[in-house]
């Protein structure tokens, strides 16, 4: 550990052994409930058996093909099967191994497409750590500060966070779509915009769900001026918010979706889907690298969609979404400084505050360390740390969810004689 760069700040003090399902446990033998899925990866819990003997079987066949020299069967049938889960037409599929280097080929693909520099992005949005995906990333400063300067061509524009301004939803969408075309306007013309890219759920900004109206805004305006449409369905997707994608939950229909984290249930994989044409119109070598579409991560991939139909997982996450939300609703009418809950299916954020402008980060992060010592791994976000973020694998039962619950009861309890 000690030779483990300082900059990598470790959110819990578990040293995992081995997991299963939506259980972890330590090298000291302690059991805990991981309400954290490795920040949404492990989709279909820890180890799930199928993806086990699916990567295992791939190991013992070819483990790296590189495909830009080589072709292997499980990166044309994961190719395939990724785009029948697609929205329609979305039938090409590019690979990278993470979220951060699929936003950069997005990006890049947009700006070959259309023959235009600048990229609007959404404020609290984040999108990666590397200089394109950073430059677009608004979540907080800690992926830019010392970073700059940032990539050129980026406008950000404001997203309904009806919570921190203080507005209804309705206020919020249409603050934020008079100010997307005063951003046309005043600092990127329609024509020289090549794309939106857009969380519709964002993540570590807070947990933010859009809305119909402002996503269909966006749709309206990307359609008229010729502006493609990327969703960075990361986090948000593969089924984690009850929708498949959750651009469902909003009727729009992306040009341009990116996909990591829950793909591969662990294993290192992204995906860029867009139309074919649209591919066409990149530029030839301007996708690839050493290790995308790792043979023995596309395997796991394909366990991974087997799982997620086979065992009703995009049902499971809306079902026991609905179960969480009702049980945390519960401690927010008993503890004054759980402002708001907020999100969708197993993408639930809790709002730790006085007030809007009041967080209170000190209380979330002792929630956090006492629901760790009650057995239960939960993460933070927010530009303070403020929010504690439920994000339990697709897997979670309706028992386990309830346990979960009941110790984080415990937590509360124990961190209120405190205050």
């Amino acid at each position: 550990m000690s030779h483990l760069s300082p900059l990598i700040q470790q959110a819990t003090g578990v040293c995992a052994h081995h997991g299963e399902g939506a259980w972890l446990y330590d090298t000291k033998d302690n059991v805990y409930l991981d309400f954290t899925s490795g920040i949404g990866v492990t989709s279909t819990g820890h180890c799930h058996p199928k993806v086990v003997e699916a990567a295992r079987e791939q190991i013992g066949k070819v483990i790296h093909a590189q495909y830009t020299t080589v072709t292997h069967e499980p990166l044309l049938k994961l190719s395939d099967e990724l785009a029948n889960v697609m929205p329609s037409g979305l039938d090409s599929i590019a690979f990278s191994n993470s979220g951060s280097e699929a936003v950069e080929t997005a990006v890049r693909l947009a700006r070959h497409a259309t023959g235009r520099s600048n990229i609007i992005a959404f404020h609290g949005g984040f999108h990666g750590r590397t200089m394109a995906a950073a430059s677009l990333t608004t979540s907080g400063t800690k992926v830019r500060t010392g970073f700059h300067p940032m990539m050129a061509g980026v406008v950000v524009a404001p997203f309904p966070h009806s919570y921190r301004y203080g507005w209804s939803e309705e206020e919020a969408t249409e603050f934020c779509l008079r100010e997307l075309d005063e951003i046309f306007r005043t600092e990127s013309a329609p024509s020289d915009t090549a794309a939106m890219i857009i969380e519709p759920v964002q993540g570590e900004y807070g947990y933010y769900p859009a809305n119909p109206a402002f996503m269909q805004g966006l749709a309206e305006r990307c359609k008229k001026h010729g502006i493609l449409l990327i969703a960075d369905e990361i986090q948000a997707g593969y089924g984690r918010t009850g929708k498949f994608w959750s651009m469902e939950h909003f009727e729009v229909k992306p040009d341009v979706v990116i996909t990591a984290k829950g793909l591969a249930s662990g294993f290192p994989l992204s995906a860029v889907a867009a139309s074919g044409k649209l591919m066409k119109q990149g530029f030839p070598g301007s996708q690839g690298g050493t290790y995308g579409a790792n043979a023995v991560a596309c395997a796991a991939a394909l366990a991974t969609l087997e799982v997620i139909k086979e065992e009703s997982l995009v049902e499971n996450a809306r079902a026991r979404g609905e179960q969480l939300l009702e049980r945390l609703e519960a401690y927010r009418d008993e503890y004054a400084w759980i402002d708001e809950i907020r999100g969708k299916g197993l993408m639930l954020g809790m709002e730790i505050a006085n007030g809007p402008q009041r967080p209170r980060p000190d209380v979330a992060e002792k929630l956090a360390a006492a629901a760790e010592q009650q057995g239960l791994l939960l993460l933070r976000c927010g530009t303070q740390g403020q929010i504690v973020r439920w994000l339990p694998p697709l897997v979670v039962k309706e028992d386990e969810v309830d346990d979960a619950v009941k110790r984080f009861g415990k937590a509360l309890e124990i961190i209120s004689e405190t205050l």
